[in-house]
């Protein structure tokens, strides 16, 4: 036939030693191949037309049957010579259905093809171990070597050793093979450096074994090529591997001793067995590191451990101080910048003490390197590692290989080091900028925490802040600079500044935000990214006399009030654009509180989370707020509650949370007065103030407080016109307002010798602890606050 060759049937190795037989559906032998005869010692004519079973010694061990016989398994024939002969079958079905072909080989020859096949399996599977196949041209025919193995070099079938290697070493191998073949003589573990012709920078250096394949004739025809790696190639393949773990781990981290950790994860187990880092108790804080030669206190303190069989509780631990060390030609170049390999005989020798010995040398370890953390031109610690388990020694390179992976390192904790700096900067301003955690005045009692974005990894520019006002009000703020850092922290200190300044002049919510907005426009120069100032802020006035708050925001989410009962409220206020925008005004919203309500201002991050919902923010607060609402609780316990949710997953954006307990002042302690503007008001001013401060028992207060009421009411009614308020209200000091429908600012002056009049504020300014005035949408209020333990004042000095 067209496309066959002939040949023996022992040339064809799948088929060398199989017999077959045909059954009728009865399982009667119908015919028969020699082989199948011989097996049994007959020849076909006598095997012909005998059921199967009649030539079994013993039953098959099956359990699947096909035509009444065995699909496969094995079994023993009858021999003609009286004894068995054991063999493998499997019966297959014909196209016609009453005949099945079975197939028989005796049991050695398939153990030993299955063992063949299993051993070239396991072997073909190794992907350190490169197998080809060549013809007698030395062409290949068949590897198993793929991309991943030896560099990259690929080879596919049809190909020749020139087409990867350069013309003298294919040159070099294809004589060896060749030697193979003509020779029959193998060759075992040769040792060779390859050039490859894209590769010119170093060799690929391999062990090379041959064997010569012959057909049945004893005839060559062809040779098996295996391709391993020398000690050299394996130890320059972990020196790769190690380099490109450095490469890829080192770096992830800002923070100092994960900085360490990950160092150590590189070079922990592949490279040694365990090791640690010591660094600089500066660099642990942020700061350079001092510059030390020689030994003595090296002011270190080891920052991180690794071993995967386990701490090691003889040695120095985490945190632990570095005890003083000897000054030794090894502690010498690592101050100078290089590694070292360390010998545990000489180290012992060194430390001397066998307690101090045990600090720094693991049990077992038989060879390490210790090599520094150097980054301009400073040794900001050192990393240390031990071979235990791995029974070969350090070599010279491995310490240059340290050095460098050390080098990589050293530079990420210097980075490190001055993230850490530059936050616990950022931290100290924002703190510092930051007010009191808890105020206790006679309008509220508050309570503000604050959390960093990541769990204190991010500094930004959130606040709050509470503000006393005169007449025992009090403001309550808080915003949000966008971004982080110091230039974030910088900005806020600078708004707060501003809210603070504008809260002094007394402006309405809306009317701060005005001129706050103007700040931000003016301070946000546009000549470069970081001077631009994007904020938002929510500004808001209690006044515990009439019980009202007035809120405005600029772009800043809603507070959030519980009422005395429980019940929770989001108060929605009309919308201000965020600070910066400018062309938009800022509307008020005045609601009435009742003592014993809780109010919650926040910034952003306390609301918003992955989903980007804020309105499902603004729910799953409310919930918090009720559940952890308790009027006998902690204000700031119950912030920590609130928080409580970020302590596994950290906010992606600064917290910043203030709460406040609202009070009122008692009707009894506040008194109402109002006058024409008549000369004689005065005297009945005088009069009725001193009534009521006896009725409050602060009869001591009575005389300073008239002279107060007097100038007040005199300048009220010569300069503004009627009709002219009086309030006092007592509380922890006392407060006395007098109301006019004038706008003309007051001005302290001192009055010459020869003036008759112009004392007048300024006998005020003596009498009180502070003065001041507000504006409203008629007229002014003129206020003076006193102690209520009054102050010895010389009238006569003052006059």
């Amino acid at each position: 036939m067209h496309g066959f060759s002939s040949g023996s049937e022992e040339q064809v190795f799948a088929f060398a030693g199989i017999a077959t037989a045909v059954l009728d559906g009865r399982g009667a032998v119908v015919r028969c191949s020699d082989a199948a005869a011989e097996l049994l010692g007959r020849t076909a004519a006598e095997v012909r037309g005998r059921p199967i079973t009649a030539l079994l010694a013993e039953g098959c061990r099956s359990a699947e049957h096909h035509f009444g016989l065995p699909a496969s398994g094995r079994a023993k024939l009858r021999h003609r010579a009286g004894g068995s002969v054991e063999v493998a079958f499997r019966v297959l079905q014909t196209e016609a259905a009453s005949e099945s072909l079975v197939l028989v080989a005796p049991t050695q020859r398939v153990t030993d093809w299955e063992q063949g096949a299993s051993v070239l399996r396991a072997l073909l599977s190794q992907d350190r171990v490169g197998i080809g196949m060549h013809d007698v041209d030395l062409t290949l025919l068949w590897t198993n070597i793929s991309s991943e193995m030896f560099d990259g070099v690929t080879l596919s079938p049809g190909s020749r050793l020139t087409d990867v290697l350069t013309q003298a070493d294919a040159a070099v191998v294809e004589a060896a093979l060749r030697h193979v073949l003509e020779t029959g003589e193998p060759l075992i573990c040769q040792n060779l450096h390859l050039w490859l012709p894209r590769d010119r920078e170093r060799p690929l250096a391999v062990s090379l074994s041959a064997f010569r394949v012959e057909d049945i004739h004893g005839a060559p025809s062809g040779v098996v090529t295996m391709v391993t790696d020398t000690p050299e190639q394996q130890r320059a393949r972990q020196r790769r591997s190690v380099l490109h773990d450095a490469a890829d781990r080192i770096g992830r981290s800002l923070d100092v001793r994960r900085s360490a950790q990950d160092l150590l994860d590189v070079l922990i187990p592949d490279f040694a067995d365990m090791g640690w880092v010591e660094l600089a108790e500066a660099v642990l804080n942020g700061d350079e590191p001092p510059r030390i030669l020689g030994g003595g206190e090296l002011h270190l303190r080891r920052a991180a451990m690794a071993s995967p069989y386990g701490p090691d509780a003889a040695l120095l631990q985490l945190g632990e101080p570095v005890p003083r060390l000897p000054f030794t030609v090894e502690l010498g170049e690592v101050q100078s910048g290089r590694p070292v390999l360390l010998e545990p005989e000489k180290v012992s020798l060194v430390l001397g003490d066998s307690a101090h010995q045990r600090l720094f040398l693991p049990e077992g370890g038989h060879s390490g390197v210790w090599a520094p953390l150097f980054a301009r031109g400073l040794i900001l610690g050192s990393v240390t590692v031990w071979r235990t388990e791995q029974p070969n020694p350090f070599e010279p390179d491995d310490a240059d290989l340290m050095g460098e992976v050390a080098s990589r390192a050293a530079l990420n904790v210097d980075n490190a080091r001055r993230y850490t700096r530059e936050r616990r900067v950022a931290l100290t301003l924002q703190q510092r900028l930051l007010p009191s955690a808890t105020t206790d005045t006679a309008a509220a009692k508050t309570a503000g925490v604050y959390l960093p974005a990541g769990g204190g990894a991010g500094i930004g520019g959130d606040w709050y802040d509470v503000i006393s006002l005169p007449s025992f009000r009090v403001a309550l703020v808080a915003g949000d600079v966008v971004g982080h850092g110091l230039n974030a922290a910088a900005a806020m200190g600078s708004l707060r500044t501003a809210v603070r300044t504008l809260a002094d002049l007394e402006f309405d919510p809306s009317e701060l935000l005005s001129h706050l907005d103007d700040l931000v426009q003016q301070l946000s120069d546009g000549t470069d990214a970081e001077s631009l100032i994007g904020a938002t802020c929510l500004y808001a006035v209690y006044d515990p006399v009439s019980r009202l708050c007035t809120v405005a925001g600029a772009g800043h989410p809603p507070p959030v009030v519980i009422g005395p009962e429980g019940t929770t409220e989001v108060l929605r206020l009309s919308p201000g654009p965020p600070l910066g925008v400018g062309g938009m005004p800022f509307e008020a919203t005045t609601v009435e509180l009742a003592p014993g309500s809780l109010v919650a201002l926040y910034t952003n991050g306390l609301i918003e989370r992955g989903d980007g919902d804020v309105d499902a923010g603004l729910r799953r607060l409310s919930e918090s707020l009720a559940a952890s609402y308790d009027p006998d609780c902690p204000l700031n316990e119950t912030g920590r509650a609130l928080l409580a949710g970020f302590e596994d997953t950290p906010p992606r954006d600064d917290v910043a949370l203030l709460l406040a307990r609202i009070r009122a002042v008692p009707e009894q302690s506040v008194a109402h007065w109002e006058f024409a503007a008549d000369p004689a008001a005065v005297a009945e001013a005088r009069q009725a103030v001193t009534r009521q401060l006896t009725a409050w028992d602060l009869d001591e207060a009575a005389f300073a407080t008239e002279l107060i009421v007097s100038e007040l009411i005199t300048n009220a009614v010569r300069y503004a016109g009627g009709p002219v308020g009086l309030r006092l209200i007592r509380e922890d000091a006392l407060v006395c307002e007098v109301t006019d429908p004038s706008n003309t600012q007051p001005r302290l002056r001192r009055a010459r010798l020869t003036d008759e009049g112009g004392r007048g504020l300024f006998l005020v300014a003596q009498l009180s602890s502070r003065w001041g005035s507000r504006y409203g949408q008629t007229g002014k209020t003129i206020w003076a606050e006193q102690p209520l333990i009054p102050n010895t004042v010389d009238l006569a000095a003052l006059i």
